[in-house]
């Protein structure tokens, strides 16, 4: 199952994503759920859907919606550095346990939205990355338990200024709207093992990154058990799992992303994450 957050109408709302539209779930719910996050967190909401749904004739087709963060309102964004071998190698960096950090929810914006290249720097950089969003909650979660803690998996692109990260990671991956999210959740039934699956970047059609997922070093039971080992994780948070080799940064000359850039990520079994660069308003 697909599921996504929109707008319809000027509406915020929440559906099931089909081939020929999307059959919106937050008016069928009775109001219960306001947006998709508190629907993970409703332990009943999922399957409501689905029943809901069954039969169901899209409500609209996707040029009626805009589409917003999959995840609008998450509590926690919780970012993997340096967990692909290759990025870790190109960076120098010998890493010895899962490199953490967070980002602001203002951070984040739409599939076929746009991302904004800051006033105050020019090195604006992509890091194409697989995000797990939480759909159980849990603290000091086991490794082979961690799996049933997910409500499914999308696409992720952490917008970086590099600039700015040389004086701290807060500050060079905070900058507003800089990192789509989407363009959907794919539910974690139809992504039995996330360590098989290939992320692809590309910037105005050019392939910038391409890894499997098997090459993380701390993979996706791990990076759980490590994250709910220093906070509790909820429904809706989303976990970025860390960027393959190929930024921008990392080539020569550097690519930087200016205005009138097309990012795409691409993810197998996921789809494809598309926004377009603008100078910061």
């Amino acid at each position: 199952m697909k599921l996504a957050s929109y707008l319809l109408g000027g509406k915020p709302a929440f559906g099931i994503v089909t081939d020929m539209g999307v059959i919106t779930l937050s008016d069928r719910l009775g109001g219960r759920c306001a947006t998709l996050r508190d629907a993970l967190a409703d332990d009943d909401a999922l399957d409501d859907m689905l029943k809901l749904a069954e039969g169901a004739e899209p409500d609209a087709g996707f040029d009626a919606i805009e589409y917003l963060p999959v995840i609008t309102n998450p509590n926690k964004i919780i970012c993997v550095g340096l967990n692909y071998r290759a990025h870790a190698a190109e960076h120098g960096h010998a890493v010895d346990k899962p490199n953490i950090f967070t980002k602001f929810t203002d951070t984040l914006s739409a599939h076929e939205g746009e991302m904004w290249r800051p006033k105050a720097s020019q090195q604006f950089d992509f890091e194409g990355e697989l995000a797990v969003i939480i759909g159980k909650s849990g603290r000091a979660i086991k490794p082979e338990n961690a799996l049933k803690h997910i409500a499914g998996y999308t696409c992720y692109c952490d917008g970086s200024v590099r600039d700015f990260i040389k004086a701290s990671l807060v500050t060079g991956k905070n900058f507003p709207v800089s990192s789509p999210l989407g363009p959907w959740l794919v539910t974690a039934d139809e992504i039995p093992d996330p360590s098989k699956l290939t992320l692809t970047t590309r910037l105005n059609g050019v392939q910038m990154q391409h890894s499997g997922t098997d090459m993380m070093m701390y993979d996706v039971p791990m990076l759980l058990a490590y994250c709910s080992a220093f906070t509790e994780l909820t429904p809706g948070d989303v976990i970025a799992t860390g960027t393959p080799e190929g930024i921008g940064a990392r080539r020569n000359p550097p690519v930087w992303m200016k205005a009138g850039d097309v990012l795409e990520v691409e993810i197998s079994k996921i789809g494809t994450l598309r926004a377009r660069v603008v100078d910061e308003k």
